[in-house]
């Protein structure tokens, strides 16, 4: 990746090609519901501590898919914020059908 993205619009487009692998979408999902699921129970529980799961539920799941699946490197080694963004605008991309589950 030798572009520099200056805005986000940009962005996505490079985003979504690095997630073309169907497992990989997945694994993303299902990392990011995860961590929905968790906040709502640590705050119900009152247990905030939990909430140091949430780097190991969201960056597991995705780092599984692209390592073993998409086969490439997370844009989160060099777009952090970007890719951050990323992860969320795709999950809800996939829970409105715009994007394939």
């Amino acid at each position: 990746m030798t572009q520099k993205y200056q805005r986000f619009a940009d962005f996505y487009p490079y985003y979504l090609s690095e997630h073309q692998n169907t497992v990989c979408r997945r694994l993303h999902f299902i990392g990011s519901s995860l961590i929905i699921l968790l906040i709502l129970y640590a705050v119900m529980i009152n247990q905030l501590a939990l909430l140091w799961f949430i780097p190991v539920l969201g960056y597991g799941f995705a780092w599984v898919g692209h390592f073993f699946f998409e086969h490439n490197k997370p844009a989160t080694f060099t777009y952090p914020f970007y890719s951050f963004i990323g992860d969320w605008v795709m999950f809800k991309d996939m829970l409105t059908g715009k994007i394939k589950f």
